[in-house]
C-alpha cells in the first residue's frame, strides 16, 4: 500500500517583530512580565502593512523549492521541482479575496502546472492536521503523488491594539509542507491514523466579526467590537473546551492506532499558550521529555504551530528516525483533530 509521507517543512516568518518590551512601552499597565510567565511568549512576528498571508505563503513555498529535501545536518536528500506538484492545498482563514481562492493565485505565482488541483479550506488551529488527512486521501487513492500543503494565518490584522488577552498571544506565519507518495523505506513522517471532531455550538467563542457576508454577530459578546474585521475570543471558554475535548481525542487516537503514552516518543500539540499546554500535559500524564513546547519566539501561529514545532524539532534532533509522534490540533470552530505519524 502506498504511504503518504511528510518529506519537508519550510517556515516563513514576517520580518517585523512585536516584543513584550514593545507592548510594555505602549501599555505599561499590562505588566507583560506577568503575562509572559503565564503564556510563555516573549515575541511574535507581525505581517507588514503591504503584505498579506498569500505573500507569506509564497515565500514559504519558494524556500521549500530552494532548499529541497534536507537532513537535519543540512545534507541534501532530494530536489523539489514545482513541475512535479500534483495538488496545492491551502489552509487559511484570511484569504486575500472572497474569490478566487488563494490556492489558485499561488499556483500561478509559483508556476505550478495547470494540471495541479488547487483549493483553499478554512480552518484554524486544527487545520494542519486536517490538511495532512486530505493529502493522505489523495495519495492513497492514486489521485496525487506530490502534495504541497500550505498554512497561513495573519491574526494581527483582526486584533484590536488594546486587546491585551489576545494581542499578547498571536503571531503571523506561513508554512509549506511537502507530502509525497512513498513506501515503507521512504524517509520522513509516515501519516497513519487520524481522528477528528467538531462542535459548532462553541463557534462564538473564537470569532472574527465584520468580515463575512453576515453583518450579525454570533452572540452579544462579539457585538460592537470595532470597525472592520475584529477578533473576539472567550479565553476561559476555550480553555474549558480544550481540557474537556483533548483527553477524549487522545483516547480515541490511542484506541484507533494501538499506541499509548508509553509507545509514543513525542507529543506535539497545538501551541496555544504555555499555561494551557502545561495543564494538558499533566491531565494527559505525558512526560516532560516527550512534550514539545515551541512558541516563545513566535507566539500562537494558529494552523502553523504544529509544523513550526515539528520542523524545528526535526532539525535540532528531538524528532528522529524510528520515533512515533502524536500531533494534535484544536481550536476555532470549535474543531479538533489528531494524527499518528511514524518518523523513518
Amino acid at each position: 500500500m502506498t504511504d503518504a509521507v511528510i518529506r519537508g517543512i519550510a517556515i516563513h516568518l514576517p520580518e517585523d517583530v512585536l516584543t513584550n518590551e514593545d507592548l510594555d512601552a505602549q501599555f505599561p499597565e499590562w505588566e507583560m512580565d506577568k503575562i509572559a510567565a503565564k503564556n510563555g511568549i516573549q515575541q511574535r512576528h507581525i505581517v507588514a502593512e503591504d503584505q498579506t498571508g498569500l505573500d507569506l505563503a509564497e515565500a514559504a513555498c519558494r524556500k521549500m523549492f530552494a532548499e529541497g529535501i534536507t537532513a537535519p545536518d543540512g545534507a541534501a536528500q532530494g530536489d523539489i521541482d514545482p513541475a512535479d506538484i500534483d495538488a496545492l492545498i491551502y489552509c487559511t482563514q484570511a484569504a486575500d479575496y472572497l474569490m478566487p481562492t488563494n490556492a489558485c493565485i499561488l499556483q500561478h505565482r509559483l508556476g505550478l502546472p495547470t494540471t495541479t488541483m488547487a483549493f483553499d479550506f478554512n480552518l484554524g488551529c486544527s487545520g494542519w492536521v486536517y490538511g495532512l488527512s486530505i493529502a493522505k486521501g489523495f495519495i492513497s487513492t492514486g489521485q496525487a503523488k506530490r502534495v504541497l500543503l500550505v498554512t497561513t494565518d495573519v491574526y494581527s490584522r483582526w486584533i484590536r491594539e488594546d486587546d491585551r488577552s489576545i494581542r499578547s498571544l498571536f503571531g503571523d506565519a506561513a508554512c509549506a509542507t511537502l507530502i509525497e507518495a512513498g513506501d515503507s523505506a521512504t524517509t520522513g513522517g509516515h501519516i497513519r491514523e487520524c481522528v477528528y471532531g467538531t462542535d459548532g455550538s462553541g463557534a462564538a467563542n473564537i470569532v472574527v466579526t465584520g468580515a463575512g457576508m453576515s453583518g450579525a454577530p454570533l452572540d452579544e459578546r462579539s457585538a460592537n467590537r470595532g470597525d472592520g474585521p475584529t477578533m473576539f475570543m472567550d479565553g476561559p471558554e476555550v480553555f474549558r473546551f480544550t481540557l474537556a475535548v483533548v483527553p477524549k481525542l487522545m483516547q480515541q487516537l490511542y484506541e484507533k492506532s494501538g499506541e499509548s503514552v508509553d509507545s509514543i516518543d513525542q507529543f506535539i500539540l497545538h501551541q496555544a499558550n504555555k499555561f494551557m499546554l502545561e495543564h494538558l500535559r499533566r491531565k494527559l500524564k505525558l512526560p516532560k521529555e516527550k512534550f514539545i513546547l515551541e512558541l516563545a519566539d513566535v507566539g500562537n501561529t494558529v494552523s502553523n504551530t504544529i509544523p513550526i514545532a515539528l520542523g524545528r524539532a526535526y532539525r535540532d534532533g528531538r524528532v528522529q528516525s524510528g520515533q512515533t509522534l502524536a500531533l494534535v490540533g484544536f481550536g476555532v470552530g470549535l474543531s479538533w483533530g489528531g494524527v499518528i505519524v511514524d518518523w523513518r
